[in-house]
């Protein structure tokens, strides 16, 4: 559609590249130190993957994926670990990630592209990593906005709030405003998922291999028979509550061990997802978490073929 290249740092499993390359962008390639990405990253988009950690990842490898385009541009999501919500309750020791975005700041400054997208959770627009980020390109002469999206407003069939960054060296930039405005037109889990095929826990649908639920064990099988949607653990019998729930640090914790609800959006999803135990990621009325198909679907993958 347009003269224009696309480089993806730390592209993950290619959510979005495939994004961009649907929207008529043509991403030249993806850079992600997981190795395990290249398989989904390589199925779902026509980019190619870079298997590098970023800090080795050069300035002129981006020129050279580029080549002469007219426009180029360079998106990015760093590990939002470092960031969330979560972590706040950790050491900062614990994370060897924080360098990332400055590392981002640098291959900005190196390469200099006509376009910067950049998202991440929430937390991180005030944090001076950031705000050195974005006070850096404006001192550059970008046109720089930021907000704070929320999925469901794009159509995303759940609850996800995302720091969303564009700058621009050609004019102001700024978000498409979400279309699905109306709570009452969101994708609900229903809409989404409610189609596939009924599992049990632990078992693999034959037709899809990412239609598969992890395991549960005989006492998290007695706990989610009793859990309700959109319910918490503190619906169990007590016999059943984890002793950490009992402590008062772990009364903070409702919606561990939750069901889903067919009539929302889906709680956020997260690298954990598969794990009932992890957050409301209870199927609404199987007795198991989440399968790695439905997360997919969730976070709006498209289907495709999992042979080759």
């Amino acid at each position: 559609m347009w003269n224009a290249r696309v480089v993806d740092l730390f592209c993950g499993a290619g959510g979005l590249t495939c994004g961009l390359e649907s929207a008529g962008l043509v991403v030249a390639e993806g850079v992600d130190v997981d190795k395990r990405c290249r398989h989904p990253y390589e199925k779902h988009t026509s980019a190619r993957f870079v298997n590098k950690d970023i800090l080795e990842y050069k300035s002129e490898d981006i020129r050279n994926a580029w080549r002469d385009a007219k426009y180029k541009i360079l998106v990015g999501c760093a590990p939002c670990q470092p960031y969330s919500t979560d972590s706040k309750k950790k050491k900062t020791n614990e994370h060897n990630r924080w360098s990332l975005i400055s590392r981002f700041e640098t291959l900005v400054v190196e390469t200099r592209p006509d376009v910067v997208s950049m998202e991440n959770v929430p937390p991180l627009r005030h944090r001076h990593e950031y705000l050195e980020f974005k006070s850096r390109l404006q001192e550059m002469g970008y046109f720089v906005h930021d907000v704070v999206a929320d999925c469901r407003l794009y159509g995303v069939p759940q609850k996800r709030d995302r720091l969303v960054l564009l700058a621009s060296r050609h004019g102001s930039i700024s978000i498409v405003r979400g279309s699905t405005l109306d709570s009452e037109s969101w994708p609900d889990v229903k809409s989404a998922i409610g189609h596939l095929p009924s599992l049990n826990a632990g078992d693999v649908y034959s037709n899809d291999p990412l239609h598969r639920t992890s395991r549960l064990s005989e006492v998290n099988l007695r706990r989610i028979r009793v859990s309700i949607p959109g319910g918490t653990w503190r619906d169990w019998p007590v016999s059943l509550r984890a002793p950490c729930h009992q402590r008062e640090k772990g009364r903070t914790y409702p919606s561990v061990y939750g069901r889903m609800e067919w009539k929302k959006p889906s709680p956020t999803i997260t690298g954990q997802c598969y794990g009932y135990g992890n957050g409301r990621f209870g199927h609404p009325d199987q007795d198991r978490a989440l399968s790695l198909r439905e997360a997919a679907i969730l976070q709006t993958f498209p289907l495709v073929s999992t042979s080759g």
